[in-house]
């Protein structure tokens, strides 16, 4: 972990001029809840379409060196240590108030980072890009990954 994000609890890849994307959405929580409850929460209701979406993914990244990652499997997880997998992300730190989660290739390296403090759950994301095909994959993913966070905080509200 590189990085707090100023004025959070919230990991990042690199102090944020260095950063190629950065997002971060709250959520006012209703209850409680660790980092790990606010991931099984979030992936317990997939967008439609998402699983299309990463099959697009994979498929036109595969073409350029890059391992598929299948998209969210909504399973829910009970415990989480370093080193472990959440669907494709790398745990890199579980706490119980603050989850990091890592993907990293030859392209880019994502970070996201799930805190859960003060009433709050915030979905922070960072992104670096390497070469040419990291910045290219950004400029569709930056927007729809806003839009996508922004949507399962608010199904995530709605129950």
């Amino acid at each position: 972990m590189a990085s707090l994000l100023p004025g959070t609890d919230s990991h990042i890849l690199a102090d944020p001029p260095r950063l190629d994307f950065l997002d971060r959405q709250t959520l006012r929580l209703i209850r409680p809840m660790t980092a790990l409850e606010a991931w099984n929460a979030v992936m317990a209701r997939p967008l439609p379409l998402m699983a299309l979406a990463f099959r697009l993914r994979d498929a036109v990244s595969a073409r350029f060196g890059v391992r598929p990652i299948g998209g969210f499997s909504g399973a829910r997880r009970q415990a989480v240590k370093v080193g472990e997998r959440l669907d494709f992300f790398l745990v890199e730190h579980a706490a119980p108030q603050v989850l990091v989660l890592t993907e990293r290739d030859r392209h880019l390296d994502v970070m996201t980072c799930i805190t859960t403090s003060g009433g709050e759950l915030a979905i922070t994301s960072s992104v670096i890009t390497h070469n040419r095909y990291g910045r290219i994959y950004m400029w569709p993913v930056a927007p729809a990954h806003r839009l996508i966070v922004r949507h399962m905080l608010r199904r995530m509200a709605q129950g």
